[in-house]
C-alpha cells in the first residue's frame, strides 16, 4: 500500500509539473502572437485561463494583460513587483516567446526545465518584467499618452536604487521609442510631432522625466540583444535615455520651448552629470554641454 502511494504521488507530481510546462507553453505563444496590436481571440483568452494552477495564476493574468487593449497595466496592481517565482515564470514565458521564433529553436520543455533550474539574477527578473509590461504599454494603449501618469517609485516592491532604475529606464526606453522615427528618418526631422510627444512623457515621483537622476547604481552586465551576447546594462539604457535628452533639448532649441526651459532640462537632469558620460555614445556632445555650462 505504501508503495503503491509512493507511486501515484510521484505520477501525480509529474503530471502537474508537465500542465505547468504546457501552461507556460501555451502563453509563450499567445504573447508571441498577439504581443503587438492584435489581440486575442475570446476563445484563445477562455482557454487560457482555464485549468491554470494557483501557482500560475498572477503569471497568466499578467501576460493576458499585456495583450488585450483595455487593460490595467498602469495600475499599482500590475506596476507593483510580484512574487519571485512569478517572476521567473514570467521570465520563462517571454524566452519561450524568444526560441519559437527562431528557425533553430529548441524543445520548449527542454528550455522551461533548464531555466527552472537556473540561479537567475534578480536584476535580469525585474528586467523582463517591465520590459514586457511597458511593451505591452506601448502596443496595446493607443495613442500613446502618459501625461496624466505619475509613478511612485516607493510603491512597487523595488527593494533599492537599482530596482527602481531598471522600472525608470524601462519606462523611458518606451518613451524614447516613441519619438525615434520623427528625428532619425523623415528629411528634415518633424520635430514638432516629436515634442508633442514629449509632452506626453510620465512624471516619477512628482518630478519631470529628466528630473530623475538617481542613476548612479552599481552597472551590471546581462544579455539584453540576443545577437550581441552580455553587455552593460547602463551602457545600453543610458546612452538610450541619454538620447532622449539630447532630443527634447534639440526640439526645445527648435523653437518648441524657452531658453528657460532649455537651462532647466540641462540643469535639472542627467546632461549635467559627467560621472555617467561613459555610458553615452555621445559623450562629446555631453561633454561639450558641460563646459558650456560651466563658462555661462
Amino acid at each position: 500500500m505504501k508503495k503503491t502511494l509512493i507511486v501515484l504521488f510521484i505520477f501525480l507530481t509529474s503530471w502537474a509539473y508537465s500542465q505547468e510546462n504546457e501552461k507556460l507553453i501555451d502563453l509563450g505563444k499567445a504573447y508571441k502572437n498577439f504581443m503587438f496590436r492584435s489581440e486575442p481571440p475570446k476563445e484563445t483568452i477562455k482557454r487560457l485561463k482555464e485549468n491554470t494552477s494557483s501557482d500560475l495564476l498572477t503569471t497568466s493574468d499578467f501576460i493576458l494583460e499585456t495583450l488585450t487593449t483595455k487593460n490595467n497595466l498602469l495600475k499599482t496592481d500590475f506596476l507593483k513587483l510580484p512574487d519571485s517565482k512569478t517572476l521567473k515564470n514570467i521570465y520563462i514565458v517571454r524566452a519561450i516567446n524568444y526560441n519559437i521564433r527562431k528557425e533553430d529553436q529548441i524543445d520548449n520543455n527542454k528550455l522551461i526545465d533548464s531555466l527552472k533550474s537556473k540561479e537567475i539574477p534578480r536584476n535580469e527578473l525585474i528586467d523582463a518584467y517591465y520590459d514586457i509590461l511597458f511593451a505591452g504599454v506601448g502596443n496595446k494603449n493607443q495613442p500613446f499618452n502618459l501625461k496624466k501618469v505619475n509613478f511612485e517609485l516607493d510603491d512597487y516592491n523595488l527593494e533599492n536604487e537599482t530596482e527602481k532604475g531598471i522600472f525608470f529606464l524601462e519606462c523611458m526606453n518606451l518613451c524614447g521609442t516613441s519619438i525615434w522615427g520623427y528625428i532619425n528618418v523623415p528629411k528634415p526631422p518633424n520635430y514638432k510631432e516629436a515634442y508633442s510627444y514629449i509632452e506626453k512623457y510620465p512624471h516619477f515621483n512628482g518630478l519631470n522625466y529628466f528630473e530623475y537622476t538617481d542613476l548612479n547604481f552599481p552597472d551590471f552586465e546581462m544579455i539584453i540583444d540576443s545577437e550581441k551576447g552580455t553587455e552593460s546594462y547602463k551602457g545600453y539604457y543610458i546612452n538610450k535615455f541619454y538620447e532622449t535628452l539630447l532630443y527634447n533639448m534639440i526640439c526645445l532649441k527648435k523653437g518648441f520651448g524657452s531658453e528657460k526651459e532649455v537651462e532647466q532640462l540641462l540643469i535639472a537632469s542627467i546632461l549635467k552629470n559627467q560621472n555617467l558620460y561613459k555610458y553615452s555614445k555621445n559623450s562629446d556632445i555631453l561633454e561639450s554641454l558641460f563646459k558650456t555650462i560651466k563658462r555661462d
